[in-house]
């Protein structure tokens, strides 16, 4: 049995409070695959159980794991490890919506891969992505089209080990969103990201994918995601047209 004295170097440290201790074990029992997305976890009562702790505790961490959206609560039927594969989190990351307030009118967006490849990080992916310059990542380069109106370009970069076996043609046959098949078929969950965003004017190859005139502005979102316990695992590079679309954020 897992205990809280094991919440040592590299997780919270000691003097913190006790349910901040078990919000660290609970996320390691996530990184580790204890429960994978879409998964009930154990109950509260269970969990204090494990934890030798009261329910009050670990009702106070997961809590603050719902609040992360690192689980769901589903009343009556308990809570379960948050997956993008979940309709209301499917496009978490992603703001642009519609002028017109309603993104559903619209439908999901259309996919195209462009290529898919592996090669050597340059020295600004690397240091995005905590590896060595030079090591091993993917490059994808993807359109997404509203309407069939291409409206995004994009340039991922990920770490080529935990995407071993990821290619162009698995990415295009896919139907959901990309974090969902990270998940399913690599165990790899995004649980967070930073966003840098600017503006600038369109240049190739954006022109042509886009479908935009040279100079035309598009909003530039440069994105880095993370997995458990603030591991990045994706650098996201996109041009937004913003002729239809605007860019939403909730603050609080």
């Amino acid at each position: 049995m897992t205990s809280i004295q094991e919440a040592g170097p590299g997780g919270t440290p000691a003097f913190s409070p006790l349910y901040q201790q078990i919000k660290v074990l609970i996320l390691q029992s996530l990184q580790d695959g204890e429960w994978k997305p879409g998964d009930v976890i154990p109950s509260e009562m269970d969990l204090a159980a494990r934890f030798r702790v009261s329910q009050g505790t670990v009702r106070k961490a997961i809590d603050e794991l719902a609040a992360e959206n690192l689980v769901m609560r589903r009343q009556g039927k308990g809570t379960f490890v948050a997956t993008h594969a979940e309709q209301q989190v499917q496009y978490r990351f992603l703001r642009l919506l519609p002028d017109t307030g309603d993104a559903s009118k619209e439908g999901p967006a259309q996919r195209r891969i462009i290529e898919c490849k592996r090669l050597r990080a340059p020295a600004d992916i690397a240091r995005a992505l905590g590896l060595r310059s030079g090591d091993a990542v993917l490059h994808v380069r993807r359109v997404l089209s509203f309407q069939q109106v291409p409206t995004i370009l994009e340039d991922l970069w990920l770490p080529a080990s935990p995407f071993k076996g990821l290619t162009a043609e698995r990415l295009d046959s896919y139907r959901g969103p990309m974090y969902a098949l990270f998940e399913t078929e690599f165990g790899v969950r995004m649980v967070r990201a930073e966003e840098k965003i600017r503006a600038l004017a369109a240049s190739e190859p954006a022109c042509e994918l886009l479908k935009v005139k040279a100079g035309e502005p598009l909003l530039s979102v440069e994105r880095t995601a993370f997995t458990y316990n603030d591991l990045p695992m994706e650098l996201r590079r996109g041009l937004y047209r913003t002729d239809t679309h605007h860019y939403r954020n909730s603050l609080s």
